[in-house]
């Protein structure tokens, strides 16, 4: 059994540090006309700091007998007053101490590599000093980025300018940030931000770098165009300029039309104006944004809801630009009936969507990646005659049905519309959502409602498009039905 006595051990410390006369290095710390003479012991510093320990060992100690000296010029005396005090007792007192004069004693106790030290002032900011720190955003990415020892700055920086932007945007420093700062920033895929605010935010910061434009741009000549586009050539690449609306473009991009490249501009000009043209393969995708409560699906994500949502409110539908909009999430997804937690026969369809108005279907089919469903306007039912051979014809004027070749890749959709309206639906009790004359069908082969489908397939009748390339049946892995509603928010 051992005791261990580290108050008695650190004050004992303490009173060497104070100790006047049996020292044998000196420290000259600061810069003029900061500056202050520190009496220290090689012994302890050697021990207690890596980089102290290499630069005592090319600093030896004189045969004259003259005391070994040192300079730290970057490290102010009080900091290092501080400092010395943690190194002798491993005493670190704050006292209210300003956020700035903490992250001054991180930089210095990185600095001579005391690492316990590092991740405890890191730990402390993070935990303590978050809205210090996103307000001075700009001087805390710079700190964490110059050392590899700072890694809890560094993730917090990073998950700050993902999660966070506004904040950062929004912050009083944030047109001081360096060009690389505002590069790894806006280049991210996830950044949580919308594209014409991203914009909007590097305009400012351009204006910034150019005290003498005036933000009307209207007011530039060709060299004050050419002045911002020297200065925004490393962002402009980065901005997601298809992901804005008609609108957001008229307004926002078309008066700074010569900041662009006339192909550029042109493609950008076209992909609003001429449904039929084809996007380039360089077009950025939207930003992957985090909105919850839209959609809780084991099948599709969020840029097919809006591909989806965009079709229902007949926006965009005929653009194949429509993929590189950013997200059009007006609807709430409320789930009715999932397969693999509901079942996947009839009876279970019948039971929990009908007489529901406004549904969609997601079918992820089996073996493949693919997902097909249909959107249903109106609502579903069994057939008037439960057990009749007979099927009946429901009307809908704006159902559509789709195909997505898996979750992922959403830029060639089949988009299916309705074109025989009586026979837009069907319903029977043994089958569940049909849409047309089996253009998507999901059905049993026996009389027995409580079975699971048997007998999927699409054929080409009822709707404009041909959803799948064959007609021959196939498994469902999942389905899911869900009730859309106009979200409150």
């Amino acid at each position: 059994m051992s005791k261990q006595f580290f108050p008695n051990l650190s004050q004992n410390y303490m009173e060497i540090l104070e100790d006047d006369e049996h020292y044998d290095i000196t420290i000259e710390v600061g810069e003029d006309p900061n500056v202050k003479i520190f009496r220290s012991h090689m012994i302890i510093l050697r021990y207690r700091s890596p980089f102290l320990r290499r630069t005592l060992s090319s600093n030896k100690k004189n045969d004259n007998g003259d005391l070994t000296h040192i300079k730290l010029s970057n490290i102010s005396p009080e900091i290092f007053q501080i400092i010395l005090k943690y190194i002798y007792g491993g005493i670190i007192s704050f006292n209210d101490r300003e956020p700035s004069e903490i992250l001054r004693i991180l930089i210095a106790a990185d600095q001579l590599h005391l690492q316990e030290l590092v991740d405890y002032l890191q730990e402390y900011l993070i935990k303590n000093k978050v809205d210090w720190m996103e307000q001075h955003f700009e001087l805390i990415y710079q700190t964490g980025f110059q050392s590899n020892s700072l890694l809890n700055l560094q993730n917090f920086c990073t998950n700050c300018m993902t999660k966070s932007p506004h904040k950062i945007f929004n912050s009083f420093d944030f047109t001081s940030l360096s060009e690389k700062s505002l590069i790894s920033l806006i280049k991210k895929d996830d950044l949580q931000m919308k594209e014409i605010e991203i914009w909007d935010h590097v305009l400012r910061w351009g204006l910034e770098k150019n005290s003498t434009l005036l933000p009307d741009p209207t007011t530039w000549s060709d060299d004050d165009f050419k002045m911002m586009e020297n200065t925004l050539q490393h962002c402009l690449p980065l901005i997601r300029f298809f992901s804005l609306s008609s609108e957001e473009f008229i307004q926002k991009i078309h008066p700074y039309k010569k900041l662009f490249r006339q192909q550029l501009y042109e493609e950008l000009l076209n992909s609003y104006l001429n449904p039929n043209s084809k996007p380039s393969d360089n077009i950025l995708l939207p930003r992957n944004r985090i909105i919850n409560g839209i959609i809780d699906s084991k099948i599709v994500n969020l840029n097919i809801a809006s591909l989806i949502s965009r079709c229902i409110d007949k926006i965009d539908i005929k653009s194949k630009y429509a993929y590189t909009r950013e997200l059009y999430l007006p609807f709430k997804f409320k789930l009715l009936l999932r397969g693999s937690r509901d079942g996947f026969s009839p009876k279970k369809f019948h039971k929990l969507c009908d007489n529901i108005l406004s549904t969609v279907t997601f079918i992820k089919v089996k073996g493949t990646e693919e997902i097909i469903g249909g959107y249903n306007p109106s609502i579903w039912k069994s057939s008037s005659n439960i057990k009749s051979k007979f099927s009946e014809w429901g009307k809908a004027k704006d159902s559509f049905i789709f195909s997505f070749k898996n979750k992922d890749n959403f830029k060639d959709p089949i988009l299916s519309h309705v074109k025989n309206i009586d026979h837009a639906l069907l319903y029977h009790s043994e089958c569940g959502p049909v849409f047309g004359n089996h253009d998507l069908n999901l059905h049993v082969n026996e009389d027995d409602d409580s079975k699971d489908y048997d007998r999927c397939w699409c054929e080409h009748e009822c709707y404009d498009k041909k959803i799948r390339d064959t007609e021959d049946r196939f498994s469902i892995e999942d389905y899911e039905v869900f009730q859309i509603l106009y979200r409150n928010d």
